[in-house]
């Protein structure tokens, strides 16, 4: 019960993230503490599920920290899709050209994402047992999808 009220509270962290789209955006130090927030209770959600021995944990960690520089890396391409998508959706300026532009964009994220994830599955296979690998990948997928859908319940479709 514990995990899924901290997943719970991480979802909701996460979702006051989302960039607003004709509402007044947070503070770069607002943001700033909500991130970190967000890290930290990310970690222990992950902590809590994964059941990491001693020797696991020491080899776990500094992969789980490379991937998660590597997500950073997409979230902020998806952060400033969702920017540009906002200031156009707000001016009423999105074109056709525009469009296509944030479709492949779109898309390249996901590529991007999916082979990120594939180049980090040999670590993970050196650092945990494949069962304790696949948790984590399964963790990291949950937390997408929650992300994902308070995304897709943020962003509006385009007008």
């Amino acid at each position: 019960m514990k995990k899924i009220a901290l997943f719970l509270m991480l979802v909701f962290a996460l979702s006051i993230s989302v960039p607003a789209i004709a509402t007044e955006q947070p503070t770069d130090s607002d943001m700033q503490i909500l991130l970190e927030k967000i890290k930290a209770d990310k970690k222990l959600l992950v902590a809590a599920n994964m059941n990491l021995t001693d020797p696991e944990a020491k080899k776990f960690w500094p992969v789980y920290d490379a991937y998660q520089a590597e997500l950073k890396k997409l979230n902020k391409r998806v952060a400033a899709l969702i920017d540009t998508y906002a200031d156009d959706y707000n001016n009423n300026s999105l074109t056709d050209a525009k469009a296509k532009k944030m479709v492949s964009e779109m898309i390249s994220i996901a590529e991007a994402e999916a082979a990120m994830k594939k180049s980090f599955v040999p670590k993970l296979y050196k650092a945990v047992p494949a069962i304790k690998a696949a948790r984590y990948l399964q963790i990291e997928n949950k937390i997408r999808a929650a992300l994902n859908y308070e995304l897709a319940a943020a962003v509006p479709l385009v007008k």
